[in-house]
């Protein structure tokens, strides 16, 4: 209590600015004030010119720090339109398909596939269409009375198959027995 008889009380309106900014070196302004000639900057060199910075990284030639290091990681162009929802984060949804997540924004735009994965318990039955579950969200889903729907895949074409000389020699044999 002594603080309030005296005048060393601290509040934001006896605060001063006094001592908190120093006033820069005026450098280049003759022998006198002892940055004169050079101004700091030594003789000689590229850090003595004007203009005369050097890029970050840089090592005097030496090959740099972070082209001398490896590279590492990968990053997979399969699964840059495909994302993850934890079930508890749509659990108010009744319709879950990749248009109402978009619209709800809980996916981006451009995403083109979801996996919905998490065990939670729901409230009310949820109906899902176009999207990929987990076996525990399957069940989660479908006790609360939930649905959904199987997703269409679309057929891989002929040439894109793999085939092994077997296979090849067991379509023939087949195809040639129902000729018979």
């Amino acid at each position: 209590m002594e603080n309030l008889d005296t005048n060393n009380s601290l509040g934001l309106n006896t605060l001063t600015s006094i001592g908190t900014s120093k006033n820069r070196k005026r450098v280049g302004r003759g022998i006198g004030s002892g940055t004169g000639k050079t101004a700091g900057r030594g003789h000689k060199g590229q850090k003595s010119r004007s203009g005369g910075s050097i890029a970050r990284g840089f090592e005097g030639g030496q090959m740099p720090l972070q082209q001398r290091i490896p590279k590492f990681g990968f990053s997979s162009r399969v699964n840059r339109g495909s994302k993850e929802i934890n079930l508890k984060n749509i659990s108010t949804m009744t319709e879950v398909n990749l248009d109402t997540l978009k619209a709800n924004r809980i996916i981006s735009k451009a995403t083109k596939k979801v996996k919905i994965f998490g065990i939670c318990e729901l409230s009310q039955p949820m109906n899902i269409t176009g999207i990929n579950v987990t076996k525990g969200a399957k069940k989660s889903i479908e006790k609360a009375g939930g649905t959904i729907a199987p997703i269409e895949v679309k057929p891989t074409k002929e040439k894109f198959l793999k085939t092994t000389k077997k296979t090849d020699k067991r379509n023939s044999q087949t195809k040639e027995d129902s000729a018979e």
